[in-house]
């Protein structure tokens, strides 16, 4: 009897031991099944909020996808709007609104079935008069002005029925399908006509909730989304921040989980939160007006090209975490990128000085860099250039604006002479490139004009041949680079900070923080 007693009590000690690990981690008991909030409290895995913060340089300059141009915007917004497209992260399409499609032998009628089930974020069932109305809005049919120059070679667009929406193009395009995503044609309802800036729906896993300009733009969970399971984040708030080292401070303190992290920085973030690196396909440039003098003559164009040290601002400005560039197209891009034109001006003060002399401008001259303040990298580089082109005698005043200011003046007024940017990334080689062609009144704020390169983006859509295809868009790259069009410095790796509970985060080869599929572990 005693010896029974004995083993229920050490079986009674042994259990008790086993529950008492079982609540505790090899850390010190510290429960793996919390989490901590931002004020650092402990909370259950249970409570835990599927809210997220991202901060993002500026605000949006629309809500209205059809009058949205700027690539931040567009980083926001495409989490509310979908295309009959849609893009997946390594550049390709998949079917969005559009459950599938057919393309005519001839390729010029594109059928499309459209996905049953699909509503928008006021509860309405998405029809085939909204894609209608969406369309007839992007052509300016509908009696207003035309958004969009991407469906100038549609001859009609029909809704045969309630699921079949047919487009039909004068001319075979062999980039279409690209043009046919959130980004550059989002499906609205015909119901909110007037109102899609004000009160923008879509489609998305998010809905439109509340903007406070200069401050933040916030989106709810889309309760009704057409992709099962999906959303899985309750609330998206993006926050407004244009510094970035102020950016940094609120990752350290909690206040956001999402930012981009300065390439200076890297090291301090290292270790408490996750990094992710994206190839940004962008084209980091220096550029000009065209039309005003002296950047109307070609050899002025080129002589900064050779002053201008790429090396100078990788090294300084994104500290080696970049690539360069000869011309306006990402190595991301793979066969489509002409290589070797990076090494076409390579840092030369007395070439560019020659240049200069020969083109009237022995002594050099003024002019203005106008750099918008959204972001402390054109700043930065501004600063480089300047101290650059001093050297040939090229004398340049910094003009800093607001980044509402700088899309106002310089890419829709062009009332600039210098100026520096980042041409957003885009998955079509087509899309990268149209920006310069001479008719492209919406893009070409350079006012660059080149009739062979005209005319080779024009025949480009008329290839079927992907090989073909690929040797009319290398040689739109070297006219950019024999004209020099611009200063082509460099695609920029983003580097990316955030909370170590999320998950989720995907990379596209443009600007798009895709909220669909993340969230916080428990």
């Amino acid at each position: 009897m005693k010896l029974k007693k004995s083993w229920l009590l050490i079986l009674l000690t042994l259990i008790i031991s086993l529950m008492i690990s079982a609540c505790s981690s090899s850390d010190g008991g510290k429960d793996t099944a919390t989490s901590v909030d931002k004020e650092g409290e402990a909370k259950p895995a249970s409570e835990v909020p599927q809210e997220i913060v991202v901060r993002v340089n500026d605000d949006p300059d629309f809500l209205d996808p059809h009058k949205a141009t700027a690539s931040i915007s567009y980083q926001m917004i495409l989490n509310i709007f979908e295309g009959l497209m849609a893009p997946e992260t390594d550049g390709s399409l998949k079917e969005g609104i559009a459950e599938s499609y057919e393309i005519s032998e001839d390729g010029l009628t594109y059928t499309f079935n459209i996905r049953q089930g699909v509503k928008f974020h006021n509860g309405d069932e998405l029809t085939v008069e909204d894609i209608q109305y969406s369309f007839d809005r992007l052509m300016g049919k509908s009696g207003g002005e035309k958004m969009s120059n991407n469906f100038d070679n549609v001859a009609s667009t029909a809704a045969p029925d309630a699921n079949t929406f047919v487009i039909t193009l004068k001319e075979p395009n062999s980039n279409f399908l690209y043009s046919l995503t959130g980004r550059q044609s989002a499906i609205i309802p015909k119901s909110n006509d007037g109102k899609h800036n004000e009160n923008p729906i879509g489609t998305g896993p998010f809905a439109y909730e509340k903007y406070s300009p200069g401050t933040n733009l916030v989106l709810k969970k889309n309760e009704n989304y057409w992709r099962e399971g999906l959303p899985y984040l309750d609330k998206v708030t993006f926050a407004f921040q244009s510094d970035d080292q102020a950016a940094i401070m609120s990752l350290m303190a909690n206040e956001v989980d999402l930012t981009s992290v300065p390439w200076q920085r890297v090291s301090e973030v290292e270790g408490s939160h996750n990094l992710s690196h994206q190839n940004n396909n962008s084209s980091l440039i220096v550029t000009f007006n065209e039309t005003k003098a002296p950047f109307d003559n070609v050899k002025v164009r080129q002589a900064i090209n050779y002053a201008i040290s790429k090396t100078d601002i990788m090294d300084s400005v994104f500290a080696g975490y970049a690539v360069e560039l000869g011309s306006n197209m990402s190595p991301a891009m793979g066969d489509y990128q002409k290589k070797g034109l990076e090494k076409m001006y390579a840092h030369d003060v007395k070439k560019a000085k020659a240049l200069l002399a020969e083109a009237g401008y022995p002594d050099g001259f003024k002019t203005k860099i106008t750099v918008s303040s959204h972001n402390d990298m054109y700043s930065n580089i501004a600063q480089i250039v300047v101290a650059n082109l001093k050297e040939i005698g090229v004398d340049v005043e910094i003009e800093v604006v607001e980044w509402s200011i700088w899309l106002d003046r310089v890419y829709f007024g062009r009332d600039y002479q210098m100026t520096t940017i980042d041409l957003t990334g885009r998955a079509s080689a087509f899309e990268i490139l149209n920006d310069y062609i001479s008719t492209n009144d919406g893009e070409n704020f350079f006012l660059f004009k080149d009739a062979e390169y005209d005319q080779i983006m024009s025949d480009v859509l008329k290839e079927t041949d992907q090989a073909k295809q690929i040797a009319y868009y290398q040689r739109a790259q070297e006219i950019l680079a024999e004209q020099a069009a611009a200063v082509y410095i460099a695609d920029y790796q983003i580097v990316w900070g955030s909370d170590k509970q999320i998950s989720g985060l995907k990379s596209y080869p443009f600007w798009f923080h895709d909220m669909s599929e993340v969230k916080f572990a428990n």
